[in-house]
């Protein structure tokens, strides 16, 4: 048994897609959360600049000792992971491998669509992860570069809804039963997603499987906390009020609050 909490890092509030999913999954453990809001998107930066950033979460997120970490970033899992993974003693989870598994389990006519940031599109990570499960799956990717920012900016459902329609406009015509959403935050605009696909197209959110392969890494490992106390902790390098009122919305939880932390002087 292990009563150190989770740690979950994120570019920005995106990551409260996959936070939630963890704490409905694992509802006895503690988590502490950090999304790097100050220096988002991640989605059109240097490989190099993604593994510094990232680094600094995880350097945070380890001097809160947590047992293991869950990057709640498909750009930091794709541009970052492999590099930290060798850095770091403790387990690191993506959401790529995650959602790649649901997308593979999901098509049924073998023809899958990935919209994400460019960094995550340009990596054609979920296209080699999704082909490694099965090699007959037709992967079309698209980068939607201005999708996370408009997320964080928290416009209003007409505006997410003609971002959206616009980010898909390249789709338009194939014939794909399944959309991956390669991004943590678009989830959090899965309605404006749902209605400008229609009802014919399954929309894989990695959240879900990212959960699931989280509770099955910590049951192999004995990870599991056994006491009764649980917590969960906010942080963010950006505007922790901004940051909390999306966490509020998103997770359901009036009475959160998120503090303000310098990771570049860690």
């Amino acid at each position: 048994m292990d009563n150190r909490p989770i740690g979950l890092l994120d570019s920005g509030v995106g990551g409260f897609s996959i936070v939630k999913k963890v704490i409905n999954k694992l509802p006895n453990e503690s988590t502490i959360f950090i999304g790097d809001s100050a220096n988002m998107p991640y989605g059109n930066k240097s490989q190099e600049q993604i593994i510094e950033l990232t680094r600094r979460s995880v350097k945070f997120l380890l001097s809160k000792n947590v047992k293991l970490i869950i990057f709640a970033c498909n750009t930091a899992t794709a541009a970052a992971m492999p590099t930290l993974q060798k850095e770091v003693d403790q387990q690191i989870i993506g959401v790529i491998q995650s959602g790649s598994l649901a997308a593979a389990r999901t098509t049924m006519n073998k023809r899958v669509a990935v919209v994400a940031t460019p960094v995550t599109i340009n990596s054609h990570a979920y296209q080699k992860e999704i082909q490694f499960r099965d090699p007959e799956i037709e992967v079309s990717e698209i980068a939607a570069p201005e999708l996370a920012p408009l997320i964080e900016a928290q416009k209003d459902f007409d505006t997410n809804l003609k971002a959206v329609e616009n980010s898909l406009q390249p789709l338009k015509g194939e014939d794909f039963d399944t959309l991956v959403l390669g991004c943590t935050h678009y989830p959090i605009i899965r309605d404006e997603f749902a209605q400008a696909l229609g009802e014919k197209i399954q929309i894989v959110d990695p959240a879900d499987q990212v959960a699931q392969y989280t509770y099955n890494v910590m049951r192999r490992d004995g990870l599991f906390n056994d006491s009764n106390e649980v917590s969960h902790e906010y942080y963010t390098t950006g505007d922790p009020e901004k940051f909390s009122e999306m966490g509020r919305t998103f997770l359901g939880d009036e009475n959160l609050t998120s503090k303000q932390v310098d990771t570049e002087n860690l």
